[in-house]
Parts: structure tokens; C-alpha cells; sequence
């Protein structure tokens, strides 16, 4: 009995205190006393409080533009937009923050937090890669701006694992075609993810399935564009079995030729 006394009495304590603290916060929130407003703001921030500390600094950032507040300020507001986990909002602030304050000390960490809040809002590689390609611009702008930076090989780092999204994205994409026996189409798509992406680790099944998709367009062909496909069918072969002669894949790949072959035979244009 006295045990859950005890436990009431704390719980109706704690109720008042946090009752308390709320109504002080929304004295300060009403309140015109601007460096009382400054003050609570970073007791919150420190506190790790960013939901209550973010209303604060955004009136804070209109009132006190131009003062010697004014960098802290903004910088403390970009942080809260950026542990609120609005990356939109904060990769824009952190940018209007390096380009008003470029000779602050903080204006390196905060040219990387552009392009770390795209990096961080790049989804899946299924999805769409816009943030992917934006995250990657920032890191190049911010390697550009600040090349002796400790944070240059963090940069290159995620622009290796962004591009890794972006070359699998591309891949998949034009493998669909390829599943879809959209050939014609499956063969533009892989080769232009060969040219975007020269060192992937998918080049050999890549030149492996343009082989296929060239020899399948082939046989679903008119006769009369049959000749042409056919020959571009073992042009893809000299293509792969030049760089993977020892391939898994080599077995069918030959044989692949050896039907294009005699198929060119048949259908090649008599002069």
C-alpha cells in the first residue's frame, strides 16, 4: 500500500513539474524578450529538444538578422531542421548558411551538410535517383571548395556508394527490358550503362545478355532486317568472348554464334 503511494505521489509530482514546464515554455514562446527566447532555445538544443528549440530559432533568425547572434543562431536552426529529420529544409538552410557566412569556421562543415542531407535522403536504388545524383554534385562541389578537408575522403566515399546505387539502378532497368523481350531496347540500355559506368562489376553478364537480346531481335525479325541483326549478333560475340573468353558463359555463347552464323549464311544479301 505505502509502495503504491509512493509510485502516485511521484508520477502527480512529475505531472506538475512537466505541466509547469510547459506552461514556462509557452510563456516564452509569447514572450518578447528576445535573449529569454536565445537562452531557453539552447538549453533545449542541448538538451536534445529540437522540436521545442526549432520554433524559437526560426523567430529567432528574422529578429536577430544582422546582429552577432545572427551566425549562431542559423547555425543552431539548421541542426534542428537536420535532427528533425527535415532534410529538405536543411540541406537548403545549411546552404544559404555557407553562402551568407563563407568566412565562418562553420561554413566547411556546413557545405558538407548539403550534400550529406542528400546523401542520407537518397532511397533504394529501385526508387528514383534524383537525391543520388544531387548528393553527388554537392560532394564534387564541396571536394572543389574545400580539397585539403579532413572530410574529403568521407566525400569520395559516398559518392563510391552512391554511384554503386545509380550503376545497379541503371542495370535493373535495362535488364527489365530484356525480361520484358523489349530486345531492341534491352540493347541500347545495357550498352549506355556500360558507358556510364566503364569498370561495373555487371560487364560480363551485360555483353552476355546484349549477345542474347541481339541474337532474339534477330530471329523475331522481318526477313528483310534479319541479315544485318544477325551479323550484329556476332559482332557481340567478338565483343564478349574478347573480354571473357574464359566466361561461364562461354559454352552458350558460342553456340549462340554458330546459329547467328548460319543464319547470317541464309539471309545475307547476294551481290
Amino acid at each position: 500500500m505505502f509502495l503504491r503511494f509512493c509510485v502516485l505521489l511521484c508520477w502527480g509530482m512529475m505531472v506538475i513539474f512537466m505541466a509547469g514546464s510547459c506552461n514556462n515554455y509557452q510563456k516564452v514562446l509569447k514572450s518578447s524578450d528576445y535573449d529569454l527566447k536565445y537562452q531557453t532555445a539552447m538549453e533545449l538544443y542541448k538538451k536534445k529538444d529540437y522540436t521545442r528549440a526549432y520554433p524559437l530559432f526560426e523567430e529567432l533568425v528574422s529578429v536577430k538578422r544582422g546582429t552577432t547572434a545572427a551566425e549562431d543562431i542559423y547555425y543552431y536552426y539548421c541542426f534542428c531542421n537536420y535532427y528533425m529529420d527535415d532534410l529538405v529544409s536543411a540541406s537548403y538552410h545549411f546552404e544559404q548558411f555557407a553562402k551568407t557566412y563563407p568566412n565562418s569556421p562553420r561554413a566547411e562543415q556546413a557545405a558538407y551538410m548539403v550534400a550529406y542531407c542528400y546523401y542520407l535522403g537518397s532511397p533504394q536504388y529501385s526508387l528514383d535517383q534524383t537525391n543520388s545524383l544531387k548528393a553527388i554534385d554537392q560532394m564534387q562541389v564541396f571536394i572543389n571548395q574545400y580539397p585539403s578537408s579532413a572530410r574529403v575522403d568521407t566525400c569520395n566515399t559516398l559518392i563510391d556508394q552512391l554511384r554503386s546505387k545509380l550503376e545497379r539502378k541503371s542495370f535493373e532497368s535495362s535488364m527489365l527490358y530484356y525480361k520484358t523481350m523489349n530486345y531492341k531496347a534491352a540493347i541500347i540500355s545495357l550498352k549506355n550503362t556500360l558507358k556510364d559506368f566503364p569498370t561495373t562489376l555487371y560487364r560480363e553478364e551485360i555483353m552476355f545478355t546484349v549477345l542474347k537480346s541481339s541474337f532474339l531481335l534477330a530471329e523475331n525479325s522481318v526477313d528483310s532486317k534479319k541479315a544485318e541483326r544477325y551479323k550484329n549478333t556476332m559482332d557481340a560475340y567478338y565483343a564478349f568472348i574478347d573480354k571473357f573468353a574464359t566466361g561461364k558463359d562461354v559454352r552458350e555463347a558460342e553456340q549462340i554464334f554458330e546459329n547467328a552464323r548460319t543464319a547470317y549464311s541464309i539471309f545475307k544479301p547476294v551481290n
